[in-house]
């Protein structure tokens, strides 16, 4: 991790390398507000082109709620180190392995929450192993491959990784219009200088990857209904990654809980943080597994 991060933490979180069996990745952590009960653990995976920063809107609502966040950045993700040029690396399967790292390093069980590809990567970790999770939320993240736009746009952006360097294809993107309209790494929580350094922090061998996973990912609702876990499927009311009609069947298929934020698009921790973060803990709340010492945050 860097020691001049582009976005500061949110309050009474702190950012730090989580140390794991399978490397250090970077992490923003914030622990259960003091004087409310501790309920438990969530660990939060970002999307494509995303970072830990997505989720930096929901760390108080949730520690209001008794609950520690941590947000991680997988590996080659902004500020998680990872290969440049070794696409094997990124393999699902590595990936997922590396979440089961984290939880492990974090002890006890926890909630697991996935946004985008951050829930196929999440979908991965809990078939090869459920037994550290309480819960799976997948936040606007479906069954299969995205859209035939959405591939299109990935299409895209893998050929311009493959002629062009990382501050060559920023550039490209900034031409395209304004960051509200291209969206992609151009948009998110923060201003362009920030999203800037977050882009310039991926590794391209980790997008050249990952960009393919969506495009080929293959429908396995059918493994994960079959394990033991309690499911959420969580969306904002507009999404033309995997549009709305898919994401419900899927929920119906995996017997899940199911919300749709008002208000919201592709990214509801981001678009609507609040009704997210509440819907979020009315789920854990519901659930009513005890919880360990781990909800306070590290010393």
């Amino acid at each position: 991790m860097t020691s001049h991060p582009a976005f500061p933490p949110p309050p009474g979180a702190r950012a730090y390398p989580l140390r794991t069996s399978r490397g250090e990745f970077a992490v923003v952590d914030s622990a259960s507000k003091p004087g409310v009960e501790g309920r438990g653990v969530v660990l939060m995976l970002p999307g494509f082109t995303g970072s830990k920063e997505d989720f930096r809107l929901l760390h108080e609502p949730l520690a209001e709620r008794g609950y520690r966040v941590v947000a991680v950045d997988g590996r080659g993700q902004h500020e998680s180190a990872g290969p440049l040029d070794d696409e094997s690396a990124y393999a699902q399967r590595e990936l997922a392995r590396d979440v089961l790292a984290q939880a492990e390093a974090l002890g006890g069980t926890l909630h697991l929450v996935g946004h985008s590809l951050g829930g196929q990567i999440a979908r991965a970790a809990v078939l090869l192993d459920h037994s550290p999770f309480l819960s799976f939320t997948l936040v606007s993240s479906g069954p299969a491959e995205i859209s035939v736009s959405q591939q299109q746009r990935v299409k895209l952006l893998r050929d311009a990784l493959a002629v062009l360097s990382m501050a060559e294809v920023w550039e490209a993107i900034q031409a395209m219009g304004p960051p509200e309209e291209v969206g992609g790494p151009a948009r998110g929580l923060g201003d362009q200088d920030q999203l800037r350094r977050r882009w310039l922090g991926h590794s391209p061998a980790q997008l050249l990857a990952t960009g393919r996973q969506l495009c080929t990912e293959p429908d396995r609702v059918a493994e994960l209904a079959a394990v033991p876990l309690p499911f959420h499927v969580l969306s904002g009311a507009h999404d033309d990654t995997w549009p709305l009609a898919i994401l419900d069947d899927m929920a119906r298929r995996l017997d899940a809980r199911r919300t749709v934020v008002t208000g919201a698009e592709h990214s509801p921790n981001a678009d609507q943080p609040l009704p997210t973060a509440h819907a979020l803990a009315d789920f854990w709340d519901g659930l009513g597994q005890a919880q360990g010492p781990a909800a306070r945050g590290p010393a």
